[in-house]
């Protein structure tokens, strides 16, 4: 995954990148039950054994789904508001129950990993690729290292886990509605290269790659590749901090005076050996590497548990992060472990154990065909220096002054509430400026819906447009001390009543 390329590469880690889906951000909003989706208590409490599943029945399906729902879709909103699209997505949703009971009755026959409704349970698989996941990398030309080309020399120990080491950044992230997954896998290996060298964990700013690293490939939210991630990073001279360039999860204007803060630096990166499993195994053993993988399959979309054995191909779709590997004492299965950015409410705690040591060259989901990793010799930049003083803030706007006596706060509109002729005794203040003040002399409509429905209390932008707005409700004018010069009509007093 060296530098240069094609848009074409770019499209591919836009990969699963895409986690927007309805509210991918969102934190649960009321916990289900740990258990509430478990095939074990199922079929404990209906007197199942092993493989003999009892089919839910629909009734049993509509709570799972409702508490789904609370859990998962902010607002308890899993359908946008679409009639209909309820009815849909709870048969989704039945049709992944019933493929994650039957998966699970087998693991829990025969061991093996496990499968849960995470948050992207009432999908189809075709709808999750379709909304989270890229194409087939075109060829391109690499950096290979020979640093970590498997020689059969070095003695690689039997498990690794640079989270136990403190060299990955908790909790896993979440890239959100942006297809900037090559931007997370590429700062968490920059993250754990930078705390094994100095000894300091710094959670960096994946949103500086997103908007400023336009290099090769990568293309923001639409796409990137985490080699040229890498060689932005380096040749800007380092990258500044999540805390002071924040995560936005949306395409935007580069902030340079944050891009010039450069906080953590690297000095290159190199490509592992591709399709060589052991080579990456050496890889990992000295440092979190950036891995890309088929991320596309429906046992990964509701992975949740175990080591993954399921079925999966060689489209590389989506960029993460191997953080260690092992072999489960369980089942005696070899595994990577790999780091998501999908938040840490998908599988074991955002994480997933993928198959390793597979008889495929390419590796479990083609894991070792396009590995790299930043390369970090000596210390970060020093500090920037501290920015000058702000300028300080100018004057609050004057209120609006209605007459001699009575005033409304800047920004809003005086509004005559009960008069005589044209004297005005009581005012009130509409919260828009420029409005227009309504005749029931209690509401008022924004400049850009200025004609009133006063009966219906609504606003609407001509006398017989469709689209209206909930007229604004007038609040009591403070009385003043007495104006100095005070215009007859000032412009923000209004007499205009519209029906």
């Amino acid at each position: 995954m060296a530098g240069g390329g094609g848009k074409s590469v770019a499209a591919t880690l836009a990969m699963a990148c895409f986690l927007l889906l309805l509210a991918a951000f969102a934190p649960p909003a009321a916990a289900a039950p740990p258990d509430i989706m478990s095939i074990i208590r199922y079929n404990a409490e209906h007197g199942v054994r092993g493989l003999e599943v009892v089919e839910r029945t629909e009734a049993e399906a509509r709570a799972v789904y409702d508490l789904w729902v609370a859990r998962h879709r902010h607002g308890g909103d899993s359908h946008n508001g679409l009639v209909g699209e309820y009815e849909r997505r709870f048969r989704v949703f039945w049709d992944n129950l019933k493929f994650v009971d039957a998966h699970n009755a087998r693991a829990d026959e025969h061991g093996g990993f496990r499968l849960g409704m995470n948050r992207f349970a009432d999908l189809t698989n075709d709808e999750f690729r379709a909304a989270y996941l890229g194409t087939t990398p075109a060829g391109r030309g690499r950096h290979v290292g020979e640093a970590y080309r498997h020689d059969g020399v070095e003695v690689l120990p039997d498990s690794v886990d640079w989270r136990d080491k403190g060299a990955v950044v908790a909790p896993v992230k979440n890239q959100g509605q942006c297809g900037s997954c090559w931007a997370f896998s590429a700062v968490a290996a920059v993250e754990g290269i930078n705390k094994i060298v100095t000894g300091e964990l710094v959670s960096l700013s994946e949103q500086e790659l997103v908007e400023c690293a336009r290099n090769g490939a990568n293309s923001g939210c639409n796409g990137g590749m985490m080699d040229d991630a890498f060689a932005f990073i380096a040749r800007n001279g380092g990258l500044d901090t999540e805390e002071d360039y924040p995560y936005t999860a949306m395409d935007g204007k580069c902030n340079l005076a944050k891009k010039s803060r450069k906080v953590v630096s690297i000095d290159g990166f190199e490509d592992v050996p591709e399709n060589d499993e052991l080579s990456l195994q050496k890889a990992v053993a000295h440092q979190p590497v950036s891995v890309a993988i088929d991320a596309g399959g429906r046992e990964f979309q509701l992975y949740d548990s175990g080591v993954f054995t399921g079925r999966c191909g060689t489209s590389l779709d989506h960029g993460v992060v191997a953080v260690g590997y092992g072999t489960d004492a369980a089942t005696g299965t070899d595994y990577w472990t790999v780091r998501n950015s999908w938040g840490p409410d998908w599988g074991e705690n955002g994480y997933i154990r993928m198959e390793r040591n597979v008889t495929a060259r390419t590796g479990k989901c083609g894991i070792a065909m396009m590995a790299s990793y930043p390369i970090k010799k000596g210390p970060n930049p020093k500090p920037s220096p501290s920015p000058a003083p702000a300028p300080p803030s100018p004057a609050p706007s004057p209120p609006q002054q209605c007459d001699r006596y009575s005033k409304c706060p800047a920004g809003t509109t005086c509004c005559c509430n009960y008069g005589i002729r044209n004297h005005c005794i009581v005012w009130g203040c509409c919260p828009a400026k420029g409005a227009t003040c309504c005749k029931d002399h209690s509401t008022c409509c924004p400049k850009d819906y200025p004609v009133c429905n006063a009966k219906a209390r609504t606003c609407s932008k001509s006398k017989n447009s469709p689209y209206t707005v909930e007229a604004l409700i007038r609040t009591p004018a403070a009385m003043g001390e007495q104006a100095q010069s005070v215009p007859e009509q000032p412009d923000s007093i209004s007499f205009i009543v519209l029906i």
